[in-house]
C-alpha cells in the first residue's frame, strides 16, 4: 500500500475516498475540451484530457446489473472519466414509479462505487444539449435497447443520432423489478422475518389479525425446527448404536470363528485331543497286556519246619440207619460194597 501511495498518490485516493459530487458549474479540464470521436478515444487520449463517459440511471436498490453496466461504461475506453446521473424522486415518480430507496440513498449508493468518478444529483429525464456542454460529456453509455419514456419512443434517440451513444450490455436475471418481484410475491415471509426481529405490526402496515395469524405462523414454524433438530439428533443416535452394533457383531463373528478353530484344532479327526487319548490308551492297552512280574530278587516262600500241611478237608458222610429187615441189610450191604469199589 505505501508502494501504491508513492508511485500512484490519485489511484490510492479514488479506492479510499467516495466518488465526488459534480460542481454546478462546468468541467474544469486542464486541456481545452475538443470533441473527440469513437476511435480517437478508443486509441488513449492524454492523462490531461481524460474522455469523458456520461451513463444516467435510477439505480433504485443498487445491485450487481448496475454495477456491471458502470463497469462497462468505465472500461469502454483507456483513460475514461465515468460521471454517472442519478435522476430525484419527483423525476422518477412522475416518469417511472415510486422507488424504495430515495434519491439521497441512491446518491450514496453511486458514490460508493468504485467504478464511478463523479456523481450528478438530480439529473434530466432527458439530455440536452446545454446538459452535455455543462459537463463537457464525450460520449453517453447506456444499453441499446430503445427506452420509451416522457413520450418519445427513445429518450437516447438525438444522443445516438450525433454519434455519441455507446452501447453496454445487460445483466440477464437481475433487474430491480425482479427483486421487488420476489419481496411482493413473498409478502407474508418477509412480513413474518421483520416481525421476528422486533419490527412492530404499524411500522409494517400490518392488520391486527394478520399480526396474530404471523405470530401463530412463528410459533409453529420454531416447533417444527425443533422436530426437525429432535429428529436430526435421534438419526444421529440411531446412526451411532447401528454402526456399533455393526462392529459388535462383526467383533462376535470374529470371535466366533476364532473359537470354532480352536475347538476343530483340539477335538477335531486330527486334532490334539485324539493324538493325546490315543496315546493314553495304547499305554492302558499294553498295561493290561503284560502286567508287571514279581521282583527277581525277592525270595521264595518257605513252609516252616514245625508247621506240616494239613490234610484236604472232607465232609463227614452220614452214619447209614440199622436195618429193620434182612432185606434191607442185604440191600444195604451191597450198596457199600459198590461204594467201596467205587473209592478204588
Amino acid at each position: 500500500m505505501e508502494e501504491l501511495e508513492h508511485t500512484c498518490p490519485q489511484l490510492v485516493t479514488m479506492l479510499t475516498e467516495p466518488a465526488i459530487f459534480a460542481k454546478d458549474t462546468s468541467c474544469e479540464c486542464r486541456a481545452p475540451h475538443e470533441k473527440l470521436s469513437i476511435a480517437q478515444a478508443r486509441r488513449g487520449t492524454p492523462m490531461d484530457r481524460p474522455v469523458r463517459v456520461y451513463a444516467d440511471g435510477i439505480f433504485d436498490l443498487f445491485h450487481s446489473g448496475h454495477a456491471r453496466a458502470l463497469m462497462q461504461a468505465k472500461n469502454l475506453f483507456p483513460n475514461a472519466y465515468l460521471i454517472v446521473g442519478v435522476c430525484s424522486d419527483e423525476l422518477t415518480h412522475k416518469y417511472k414509479g415510486f422507488t424504495v430507496m430515495t434519491e439521497d440513498e441512491r446518491y450514496e449508493a453511486l458514490r460508493h462505487c468504485r467504478y464511478v468518478d463523479e456523481v450528478v444529483r438530480d439529473a434530466p429525464w432527458t439530455l440536452t444539449q446545454d446538459f452535455l456542454e455543462k459537463h463537457q460529456i464525450d460520449f453517453v453509455a447506456h444499453d441499446d435497447i430503445p427506452y420509451s419514456s416522457a413520450g418519445t419512443e427513445d429518450v437516447y434517440k438525438h444522443i445516438k443520432e450525433a454519434g455519441m451513444f455507446v452501447p453496454t450490455q445487460r445483466t440477464e436475471g437481475i433487474s430491480t423489478s425482479d427483486l421487488i418481484t420476489r419481496i411482493v410475491r413473498d409478502y407474508d415471509l418477509y412480513a413474518r422475518r421483520n416481525l421476528q426481529r422486533g419490527y412492530t405490526a404499524k411500522e409494517l402496515n400490518v392488520s391486527f389479525i394478520n399480526e396474530k395469524k404471523y405470530c401463530l405462523q412463528n410459533q409453529v414454524d420454531r416447533m417444527k425446527e425443533k422436530v426437525k433438530t429432535v429428529e436430526e439428533k435421534s438419526k444421529h443416535f440411531v446412526c451411532r448404536v447401528e454402526e456399533k452394533s455393526h462392529d459388535l457383531i462383526q467383533k462376535w463373528e470374529e470371535k466366533s470363528r476364532e473359537f470354532i478353530g480352536n475347538f476343530l484344532e483340539l477335538f477335531g479327526p486330527d486334532g490334539t485331543w485324539k493324538q493325546v487319548f490315543s496315546e493314553r490308551s495304547g499305554r492302558m492297552i499294553s498295561y493290561a497286556m503284560s502286567p508287571r512280574g514279581s521282583p527277581s530278587n525277592s525270595p521264595p516262600r518257605q513252609l516252616s519246619p514245625s508247621r506240616s500241611p494239613s490234610p484236604p478237608f472232607c465232609w463227614p458222610r452220614p452214619r447209614p440207619a440199622s436195618p429193620s429187615s434182612p432185606k434191607e441189610a442185604s440191600a444195604s450191604f451191597s450198596s457199600m460194597s459198590e461204594e467201596d469199589e467205587n473209592d478204588k
